[in-house]
């Protein structure tokens, strides 16, 4: 059965009014989901635990007697860890080696306090110091995502946050193992099985349990996105995610069951993620469709992914290669693959996208799991102005500034100047008293 898969032209007269109706998506959330949410939080930052355990109850089935039940401790995430045959226990530490390593060279790079002394002996600088406190949400339910936890837990060790709050949803108590040792690989200082907005609102408010935190990262449902969004000023939160995309750039060298299978590699993840592929050869974009068609059979989540495709994809042929990462720069897709022979040339031109993927051998599977950069990304075209989860996102910036007894003879004189033009005069005095004459 042929999935009914957009198929476009840039040569198309209609072409600029079709694209637009595959991109769009709208992040406004259901008018019912945001009035739930709010009450959620409010109850749970008037009730603290008390409310959590009573949502937890309603909406993850899962009745305890006290929030003691629902604290993972540290001997029971070594012991999902031990518990894992040994093959998943050393494919979780070399995705987490590589994690750990990429974003410890991040440090390295953007993540330094400086500081110099100008000519008159004046220090100034930037002192660079980690979050306290952050909390992860984890996704839980539907399917299970330790690579997450990878991801959110291990830049924030890197950058030096002292404790590290997890929270991960555990419908009818079923607990994942493959979670909870990927918790104990990446140094989560605590965790909890709770989830959904009452979760988001533990972590932002506090409860007598759950401690207060600086920053919650991390992805999650309608409602976790929403409570994000409502208590982004009581804490800092990482983005506001919306449905995984993928763009295939392909010059028509790459084997079509590759590309095929990386359409599908977002698209599984629910019907409303987008696959698109842009490409030069229209016989190749025909390649495609027919392995679309043959491997979708094979796959546990074809419905899913039929319905993605078929809602939100697009196979594009583009006038050249050029075109195609001029509309590549258009979309800033999530996840955006060079499948081609010389990829080198053309990622120069590509200017906006979470992660760029060089070349035929690099699927983003690779990069959703153990590649080493984050896979925490920007998505719905906001990579424009956006970047992945990092290390920067756990630290924060504080200027340094030491002024000398010579350089406040001239900075003072400026600066009273200008404080005078805005009609602050004790910004102003309070620089001139620190002159030699006192202003005089």
């Amino acid at each position: 059965m042929t999935v009914q898969i957009r198929h476009l032209a840039t040569t198309q007269s209609d072409f600029e009014a079709t694209f637009k109706q595959v991109l769009h998506w709208s992040a406004e959330t259901d008018t019912a989901i945001e009035d739930r949410v709010a009450a959620i939080l409010a109850d749970v930052r008037l009730r603290g635990d008390e409310a959590v355990l009573e949502y937890t109850a309603r909406f993850d089935g899962l009745s305890v007697p006290g929030m003691a039940a629902l604290e993972l401790g540290q001997s029971e995430l070594k012991a999902a860890f031990d518990s894992l045959p040994a093959e998943q226990r050393t494919a979780l530490e070399s995705a987490a080696r590589r994690v750990r390593s990429y974003h410890e060279r991040q440090k390295q790079a953007c993540g330094l306090s400086w500081a110099y002394r100008d000519e008159d002996g004046t220090l100034l600088g930037q002192k660079v110091t980690p979050l306290d406190r952050v909390g992860i949400y984890v996704p839980g339910g539907k399917a299970a995502y330790p690579s997450s936890v990878l991801m959110n837990a291990i830049p924030a060790h890197v950058a030096g946050v002292e404790e590290i709050i997890m929270v991960v949803p555990t419908p009818r108590g079923e607990k994942n193992p493959l979670v909870l040792a990927a918790a104990y690989v990446a140094g989560v200082s605590r965790a909890f099985t709770i989830g959904g907005a009452q979760a988001v609102a533990a972590l932002a408010y506090g409860t007598r349990t759950v401690p207060k935190v600086d920053k919650i990262t991390g992805p999650g449902n309608a409602y976790v996105a929403s409570a994000k969004r409502r208590v982004f000023g009581e804490v800092g939160i990482d983005m506001i995610a919306g449905p995984s995309e993928i763009l295939v750039l392909a010059d028509g060298t790459t084997p079509p069951d590759w590309v095929a299978m990386d359409l599908f590699s977002q698209a599984e993840h629910d019907e409303l993620a987008q696959s698109i592929l842009l490409c030069p050869d229209a016989a190749y974009i025909t390649r495609v469709q027919e392995a679309i068609d043959r491997l979708l059979p094979t796959m546990p989540r074809a419905e899913i992914i039929r319905a993605s495709l078929e809602g939100r994809g697009a196979l594009i042929h583009t006038r050249s290669m050029d075109e195609a990462c001029a509309i590549s720069n258009r979309i800033a897709p999530e996840h955006l693959e060079v499948s081609s022979s010389e990829p080198n040339k053309w990622e120069p031109l590509l200017k906006h996208a979470g992660a760029i993927f060089l070349g035929a051998y690099t699927s983003e599977s690779l990069g959703d799991y153990c590649a080493g950069p984050n896979h925490v990304l920007p998505t719905s075209g906001t990579a424009r102005f956006s970047s992945p989860l990092g290390v920067y996102d756990f630290q924060k910036r504080s200027s340094l500034i030491e002024v000398s007894e010579a350089g406040a003879q001239a900075l003072g004189k400026t600066a009273a100047v200008l404080a005078y033009g805005e009609g602050l005069q004790a910004h102003a005095r309070a620089a001139e008293l620190r002159l030699k004459d006192g202003g005089q």
